[in-house]
């Protein structure tokens, strides 16, 4: 059985009381206005949840990558879409701490877990490439001293409210090996040249920024690269697989929200003289959903625990992700199911975690390119 540590159940309480207090109550208003919780964000960065594991010299609680996952869980619970933001900031920081410079780790890391970057963004994602990654299309010339950076990105979280953004360029033609001539930028918010567009109208999380982003000859200087020429989508892939342990722990917090939510529905609600928790068929489902949170609980402590140990956790991370988000979204959808006609209407927190939780599977890396992943590691 996994007991966290002091540290680590000291930030796992921190956020769930945090969570439980603030964001469940105001969940559902965020949602319905698609309403940035930039106020919750600079208290959560306060209770130092922006950079959970990132060193103390740049301002991060360094309590790890399990503190992190039983973070996200916990924010999960109480708002999706502020777990959201808040998975991607501390993706941001933890990317520049191993791949920066000790420039750019001081330049930028402490703005980010400070909360005085409200957000940071990962633009990767393109319009036509997606899971291809190393397809992208978007371009960084060399001119002088500088890099000029021309192209489109697509769904990209926080991209008009980030301090400073990752961006993912080709700085050389690759016919062969395309992933090879990928490079990693650092470009500042309100870069010139740098535009979002209007927000996707999504289905869930409503209440985090996703936008699309043009970059019209943004200048930024070589010292602005992470690593070297064409580490990029090293850099990208090494970042996903952290990021998708993140994911799980969120899929696994919107789940365990969704099943608290039914079970006490299960107790109050009556029909035919009793409750109808005393019904097999909703007693069944119940047990079912504990059974898979459960599970997808111990297979996400163990992807954050080898990260954590400095081994190779690709595999185990994609395992994580696959289950738990398929499993979340089984939890959601029984949890509709027992509320019956209840579950469909707003006026219920499930029908939030229903919508919230169905993209899961598919940012990150969907669930088909999991798969893949896993397939490719146990036939190595």
């Amino acid at each position: 059985m996994f007991e966290p540590s002091e540290s680590q159940r000291l930030v796992r309480d921190t956020a769930r009381n945090y969570a439980q207090a603030v964001l469940k109550r105001i969940a559902g208003d965020l949602d319905r206005e698609s309403r940035f919780p930039a106020a919750q964000l600079a208290e959560l960065a306060e209770l130092g949840l922006m950079g959970v594991n990132v060193p103390e010299e740049y301002g991060g609680a360094a309590a790890g990558a399990v503190a992190h996952a039983l973070a996200m869980k916990e924010i999960a619970q109480g708002c999706a879409s502020t777990a959201v933001t808040m998975g991607v900031n501390n993706m941001v920081a933890e990317t520049i701490c191993r791949f920066g410079n000790e420039d750019q780790k001081k330049r930028y890391v402490p703005e980010i877990t400070s909360g005085r970057f409200v957000a940071a963004s990962f633009a990767l994602s393109e319009p036509q490439s997606g899971s291809d990654a190393a397809s992208l299309l978007t371009s960084a010339r060399r001119d002088g001293t500088d890099y000029v950076l021309s192209g489109s990105k697509q769904w990209i979280t926080s991209g008009d409210r980030a301090g400073v953004l990752i961006v993912w360029a080709r700085t050389e033609a690759a016919a062969d090996r395309p992933a090879r001539g990928i490079s990693a930028f650092l470009v500042e918010g309100g870069a010139k040249g740098l535009h979002a567009g209007r927000h996707e109208d999504k289905m869930g999380l409503r209440a985090s920024s996703t936008v699309p982003l043009t970059l019209e000859d943004v200048r930024v200087p070589a010292s602005a690269m992470l690593a070297s020429p064409g580490d990029g989508f090293h850099i990208a892939l090494s970042a996903l697989d952290g990021g998708r342990i993140g994911i799980a722990s969120q899929a696994l917090g919107i789940a365990t929200a969704a099943l608290e939510e039914s079970i006490q529905y299960a107790k109050d609600r009556r029909a035919f003289g009793k409750p109808i928790g005393d019904y097999q068929a909703i007693r069944f489902m119940l047990a079912d959903v504990s059974t898979d949170l459960a599970a997808a609980q111990l297979l996400v402590l163990r992807g954050a625990a080898l990260k954590e140990a400095g081994r190779a956790f690709t595999r185990e991370a994609s395992m994580a992700k696959v289950f738990t988000t398929e499993r979340a979204n089984r939890a959601c959808d029984v949890a509709v199911q027992v509320h019956g006609g209840y579950g469909y209407i707003s006026e219920f927190a499930v029908e939030r975690h229903y919508r919230d939780v169905r993209v899961t599977t598919i940012y990150e890396g969907t669930s088909e390119v999991q798969r893949y992943v896993i397939a490719r590691e146990v036939l190595k």
